[in-house]
């Protein structure tokens, strides 16, 4: 991809030229066309412009298009977050507990509450990690995660509340 600023040639998939850092065009993944970097949605389809070049994994229903979902941080993804070192972010933080679990954990064998909030626990770390968030902390009856940090995304917020939607869905289908 060739910068319009200084015409140096990028890799495919950098939204940055890598000489002089101007953004650089957005491809759209639908039709192929060559649009602004500025531009949300494409000049000739109108399918929205995602951040990455790479193909959605999975999409949610309730969540908007430009929103990739995924199960797993990517092993490009993993990469770049490796060499952020030092780097200053504004991040989302995310905590959920299990509201509750003290008193659960008093009156019932310890081994039976695990056997309980075990699942809850997991079905809370799906839910961060299928928005591409990082859980920073498991904290016995809740965890602790963040968007946007070690993985950049400019709608980190975003992902986040749809993470907590998931959760409560989750939790609650899993109560019923």
């Amino acid at each position: 991809m060739r910068c319009s600023k200084c015409g140096a040639d990028n890799r495919q998939g950098r939204r940055f030229c890598a000489e002089c850092g101007a953004p650089l065009a957005a491809t759209c993944t639908k039709c192929g066309a060559v649009n602004e970097p500025n531009e949300k949605f494409c000049e000739e389809c109108g399918a929205p412009l995602t951040v990455s070049a790479e193909p959605a994994i999975a999409q949610s229903p309730s969540v908007g298009p430009s929103i990739r979902v995924t199960s797993e941080p990517t092993d490009a993804q993993v990469e770049d977050a490796a060499h952020l070192e030092g780097e200053r972010k504004t991040v989302t933080a995310l905590f959920a507990d299990f509201k509750g679990s003290t008193e659960l954990m008093r009156d019932i064998d310890p081994e039976e509450a695990r056997a309980i909030l075990d699942p809850v626990l997991q079905l809370m770390m799906v839910a961060v990690h299928r928005y591409d968030g990082y859980v920073a902390q498991s904290t016995g009856d809740g965890i602790f995660a963040m968007f946007g940090a070690p993985v950049a995304h400019e709608d980190h917020p975003q992902r986040a509340l749809h993470a907590a939607l998931a959760i409560q869905d989750e939790l609650r289908r899993y109560g019923e």
